[in-house]
């Protein structure tokens, strides 16, 4: 499999806690399993947190690598980890935050890559990654958080 696109998003008005869950609510609904990778444990818990809360209406199943529960990834529709490379739940989707690791994004049919615009050293990551992808012959677009949503920029 190759990617099919990089989707850069720029995050101005909300931090990745409260932007990624409407995000992650869509690509479900089209069918797509989700591996979201990070840096930090403190990363992954704050987002765990925030897709088990972001409505008071429902949540999205998912897991975390550490958790401490007897969990199968695989049967994860959404999986969170620190691990650099691997799909350990059948991901379709890929969502790098805090500039983590891809050496296997062509495993997948869609990368995210969420960075906070508010962060001078996140957007020179970004920048480096967009260039990294470009020269790759991946294919990237670029999406920047407005007070309704995303709008699409490139």
């Amino acid at each position: 499999m190759t990617v099919q696109e990089t989707g850069f998003y720029h995050l101005q008005a909300e931090p990745v806690e409260s932007a990624l869950p409407r995000l992650l609510e869509k690509v479900r609904s089209l069918g797509f399993r989700v591996l979201i990778r990070g840096r930090t444990e403190a990363r992954l818990e704050a987002l765990g947190d925030a897709l088990w809360s972001f409505r008071d209406t429902s949540f999205l199943a998912h897991a975390r690598a550490g958790d401490g529960l007897d969990v199968d990834p695989a049967q994860q529709p959404i999986f969170l980890t620190l691990e650099p490379a691997g799909n350990p739940n059948g991901a379709t989707l890929l969502v790098l935050t805090e500039d983590a690791d891809a050496p296997d994004v062509g495993d997948f049919e869609r990368c995210l890559y969420m960075f906070d615009g508010n962060d001078e050293a996140a957007l020179l990551a970004a920048r480096a990654r967009w260039k990294f992808f470009k020269e790759q012959g991946t294919p990237v677009t670029y999406y920047q958080q407005t007070g309704g949503g995303w709008e699409k920029k490139a």
